[in-house]
């Protein structure tokens, strides 16, 4: 009896046994992750790494332009030449200045109707959820020809209500900014709203039991909570609007107050197809990711910042 008692206690202690001949998780997981490894290689690594070579390079003709054309190294020239482009820095100055305005008010909506969704009083909330995103599921090229429509005072119903020209010059930047919150305004709700879902019911609860109604838990509670998802929408508000392109062109072509080279990527496109000049054009678009990544860097440290201020009040 003491034996076999002594040999079970042995081989509880004893280490179990590793198997041999089954493939290890690292091979499997290297398996499932190489389709994805190739796609990104080929189509996003390969591409960036292409244009960062073709923006060291011109094309040069000889004999007053008529020559064969060369492709000669330049070095820094074509970053140089951007810089030094006036209407890539006007068009940089124009989208500062759309996104100082249209992100806040973009954000902000997006943040009160993702409140709205989430309190307790909410009815339909699918059926809002929806109606919300809906925009949002319309490609942008189309959005931006519905609203271009709406804004031609020949055929526009809203023609006889605005008590201003959208397609002047001085208000083509907002009917642009206007677009772009219609569409957005649904998917940066959602985003909110999932991080208002994840918020665990004792913190209300808590809220509650300290007197805080609904104005001061939505203000003290959910959106120092949603903080993340907020600044994760800001940079991608950032980045698209720098990235804005698909409704100046669709209102380049009903109005003159909308040029050809009125965004950076529009001056981009204008350099490479129309003047042949594809190193300049590539330099154009590699500056304007170098800014929005400096953009988005400092929104983040600043966010940080802030948080970080409010926390030690």
């Amino acid at each position: 009896m003491a034996t076999t008692q002594l040999e079970a206690d042995v081989t509880r202690a004893a280490p179990p046994r590793r198997r041999k001949g089954r493939p290890t998780s690292n091979r499997a997981a290297a398996i499932f992750l190489l389709p994805f490894a190739v796609l990104f290689v080929v189509f996003f690594l390969v591409p960036i790494g292409y244009a960062i070579n073709e923006s060291f390079y011109q094309v040069k003709r000889s004999g007053l332009g008529f020559g064969t054309p060369e492709r000669v190294f330049s070095g820094l020239d074509n970053f140089i030449a951007v810089f030094a482009d006036g209407s890539f820095v006007d068009g940089v100055g124009r989208l500062l200045l759309f996104g100082v305005v249209q992100v806040p008010i973009m954000l902000g909506l997006s943040l009160v109707l993702a409140l709205l969704l989430d309190s307790a009083g909410a009815r339909f909330k699918r059926f809002f959820r929806l109606t919300y995103f809906l925009p949002y599921a319309v490609p942008g090229v189309i959005a931006a020809i519905v609203w271009s429509f709406l804004y031609t005072p020949d055929i526009s119903p809203l023609a006889d209500v605005l008590p201003f020209d959208p397609l002047s010059d001085t208000a083509v930047m907002w009917s642009m900014a206007n677009i772009v919150t219609w569409t957005w305004v649904g998917f940066n709700m959602l985003v909110i709203y999932a991080a208002l879902q994840s918020i665990p019911s004792s913190l209300y609860e808590a809220a509650e039991l300290d007197g805080a109604g609904g104005w001061k838990t939505a203000w003290y509670v959910k959106v120092p909570l949603v903080r993340p998802s907020l600044v994760l929408t800001g940079v991608f508000s950032i980045i698209g609007t720098l990235q804005l392109f698909n409704e100046p062109m669709v209102l380049s072509r009903i109005t003159t107050s909308v040029s050809k080279d009125y965004t950076p990527l529009m001056r981009a496109l204008q350099v490479a197809l129309d003047n042949n000049d594809y190193g300049q054009g590539t330099a154009i678009a590699l500056t304007l990711a170098v800014i929005a990544a400096g953009l988005s860097y400092l929104f983040i440290r600043l966010s940080a910042w802030l948080t970080a201020r409010g926390v030690n009040r």
